[in-house]
């Protein structure tokens, strides 16, 4: 349910909660009993390939503005299919008193389930503030494919300040926890060589497989500006920068066809 802070509490903007849950339909396919929409989130069923359902994320509204809560949750059970992507890009706003957004994203897979997470870039424009999380929950079983794209202002300008911090949990472990930062609010260094080097998009993919227990890539440079990492569990993690989201994307997209 979307909620407005009300007048005389010094908080501005919405909260909102958008939620799927997608569970095996009996004949091999996936269902979805919880499709819900909230505030800037309008979602959509949409035609999915490969025995994936699919849902996509069509904005309703400009959004996140300075002082909005946000948050998305999709959960997929066990032996069901999930693709989540979005119709566009999210663009961070500045809004009334210069108060931070909030986006939260929370999913979870079970056995044997299989969830692909694959937004549109995040756009940090000049102004805003955004603490983006993303915590993931994962059963021994479950694969996943999970893409974060930020581009760092729109073109000809500066960015705003973006924190994320991506964490995801396999059978009950640590698998992954790091924070970034960028922008003028971000500790000093964020847009020198050992970071971004000038660039302005920067994002990952993450492929969770459990056959990767057996059969694991090696770490290794994917050209000039990307490096593909495997972590302490059945997972690589590709991380990479670029002048543009047109270049990023087609890094990203290499390393989903290798890997994903």
């Amino acid at each position: 349910m979307t909620t407005v802070a009300p007048a005389g509490t010094g908080v501005a903007g919405i909260g909102a909660t958008a939620r799927i849950t997608a569970v095996p339909d009996g004949r091999g396919g996936t269902r979805l009993p919880v499709l819900e929409s909230d505030g800037p989130f309008a979602l959509r069923r949409t035609r999915g390939t490969g025995g994936y359902a699919r849902v996509t994320v069509v904005g309703a509204m400009s959004a996140p503005l300075g002082g909005d809560r946000l948050a998305v949750e999709a959960g997929v059970r066990g032996g069901a299919a999930l693709t989540v992507d979005s119709a566009a890009a999210t663009v961070a706003l500045p809004g009334r008193g210069g108060l931070p957004a909030r986006y939260d994203v929370r999913l979870t897979a079970g056995a044997d389930a299989d969830l692909r997470w694959l937004p549109e870039p995040l756009i940090s424009a000049r102004g805003s503030d955004l603490r983006m999380t993303t915590r993931v929950e994962l059963a021994a079983s479950a694969r996943l494919v999970l893409r974060e794209e930020q581009i760092l202002g729109r073109y000809g300008e500066e960015p705003g300040t973006l924190t994320t911090r991506l964490t995801v949990q396999r059978a009950g472990r640590p698998l992954l926890d790091q924070e970034l930062s960028y922008g003028p609010g971000a500790p000093g260094g964020w847009d020198g060589g050992a970071v971004l080097g000038g660039h302005r998009a920067t994002g990952q993919l993450l492929v969770v497989r459990p056959d990767f227990e057996d059969r694991k890539p090696e770490s290794r440079l994917l050209g000039d500006n990307a490096v593909l990492t495997v972590l302490a569990g059945p997972a690589v993690l590709v991380t990479a920068v670029a002048a543009d989201a047109l270049r990023l994307r087609r890094v990203l997209d290499g390393a989903l066809r290798t890997f994903g």
